[in-house]
């Protein structure tokens, strides 16, 4: 018997090579998928035909976590879905520039898609009903950071911050959620060398800092990161919560 069958997972940012990796892994396991994509379809389209290979149900939902009106069209559809026993909120943007550039669009946006998602979805998944929260009892609530959320990266402002108040409710969350037997924890992977990337000006820097400051002989890969959340997901991990897990190569620990 698979070690996920009959658990449910949602994953958003579903779209891109990590929340792919993610959904694969489960699904692996036997999970049932739900997916998030924004613009991506064709992304969220390969994902969705990646988990169906492996025989488990899979739904493919688009959501514009910035948009506060597609975002509650999206918590209500989540309503009428079946309950979850996996969170794991993948969804990232952002805009990458000097701090003194930055406008409160730039600044809005990143803390909508990176943080104030996983707190409207974790207000949906928790609300009390008459037949059970949907996020169900002994679950588990993933987020995927980065290293920017602690330390500073050139041009990375508004992610970081962003990235850090993510980290801040998931540290808030393993204690609200602890006495249902659920867990909260973060993922904070090094350099992966995603299509986001690309998007990155300072990209060709940031590789080469990367491969010079981690002790591993290579840079993290998405399946790598999946690994991770497979672990955590799994009744091994019960009892690690409100931690940051870093998934880096030792990238983090080198002064």
């Amino acid at each position: 018997m698979q070690e996920f069958a009959g658990k449910r997972a949602l994953i958003t940012g579903g779209s891109g090579m990590i929340g792919r990796a993610v959904c694969v892994a489960l699904a692996e396991a036997g999970a049932d998928i739900a997916l998030t994509y924004f613009s991506d379809r064709d992304g969220a389209e390969e994902t969705a035909a990646r988990v169906r290979e492996h025989g488990v149900g899979v739904t493919v939902l688009r959501v514009n976590f910035a948009d506060d009106k597609n975002t509650g069209e999206f918590l209500a559809a989540l309503t009428q879905q079946p309950p979850i026993d996996f969170l794991i909120s993948n969804a990232a943007s952002g805009v990458v520039r000097p701090t003194a550039e930055l406008t409160d669009r730039h600044w809005s946006w990143s803390m909508a898609v990176n943080a104030t998602s996983l707190f409207r979805v974790m207000q949906c998944l928790t609300a009390a009903r008459s037949d059970g929260a949907l996020l169900r009892d002994h679950g588990r609530v993933l987020a995927i950071s980065s290293l920017g959320a602690s330390r500073a990266i050139p041009q990375y402002a508004a992610v970081a911050a962003s990235k850090a108040a993510m980290e801040a409710l998931i540290r808030n969350l393993c204690v609200d959620l602890g006495p249902r037997g659920i867990t909260a924890n973060v993922i904070s992977p090094g350099l992966v060398m995603t299509r986001a990337l690309e998007s990155f000006p300072n990209k060709a820097q940031l590789v080469e800092v990367a491969r010079a400051k981690t002790p591993a002989p290579r840079l993290v890969t998405p399946e790598d990161v999946a690994h991770v959340v497979r672990f955590l997901c799994s009744p091994k991990a019960a009892m690690i919560s409100g931690q940051t897990l870093h998934v880096d190569g030792g990238y983090a620990a080198v002064a």
